[in-house]
């Protein structure tokens, strides 16, 4: 299934046109995201390949996002860099008790630059983490701040609550995603 993203009121588009995102269940515990990006890549400040590993942060930049809800308000947020690098948490609720997420493959991520698009392309395997039932459908809020060249912001979201850019909002938790996809 394929969604877009649309920017937040208070952000700045800058060079981006459109960013898409591709969702797929390809197995009940795996999760798999193709953010595509269209726009001027001249115009967006972008990380440096990185080795592949878990970083703080990376939010702060260029990063897309995915959050995973488990139910009772619990979540995972996974932030996936054009570097390469990523992190994983854990919430117990809104914005609460953020643990890094321990018990999982390391994500496969894979970047492709085309002469104005980018497409980032993310492979989850969270077969048997605790709280997640990979028969189930799954409640996703996708989201990627997108820094322009001159430092500018852009969020980008499927939903945004209303006030400022907050991805951990559960209105943003706005697409289902099943096992089998047809289901």
């Amino acid at each position: 299934m394929r969604r877009a993203l649309r920017i937040h009121p208070a952000g700045d588009r800058g060079p981006v046109i459109r960013i898409e995102v591709e969702v797929g269940r390809p197995r009940p515990g795996v999760l798999a995201l193709a953010y595509e990006l269209t726009g001027r890549l001249d115009g967006l400040r972008l990380p440096p390949p990185a080795p592949p590993g878990p970083v703080d942060g990376l939010w702060r930049r260029t990063c897309f996002e995915a959050f995973l809800g488990l139910g009772q308000g619990d979540y995972l947020e996974f932030n996936l860099s054009p570097s390469g690098r990523w992190a994983a948490y854990r919430f117990s609720g809104y914005r609460a008790e953020m643990t890094p997420l321990a018990g999982w493959p390391q994500p496969v991520i894979e970047l492709v630059k085309g002469e104005d698009s980018l497409v980032l392309k993310a492979r989850l395997d969270l077969s048997g983490l605790p709280g997640l039932d990979p028969a189930a459908p799954w409640r996703l809020g996708l989201s990627a701040v997108i820094e322009d060249a001159q430092g500018r912001m852009g969020y980008w979201a499927l939903a945004h609550p209303a006030g400022k850019p907050d991805f951990h909002h559960p209105d943003g938790f706005a697409c289902e995603v099943r096992f089998p996809e047809d289901a």
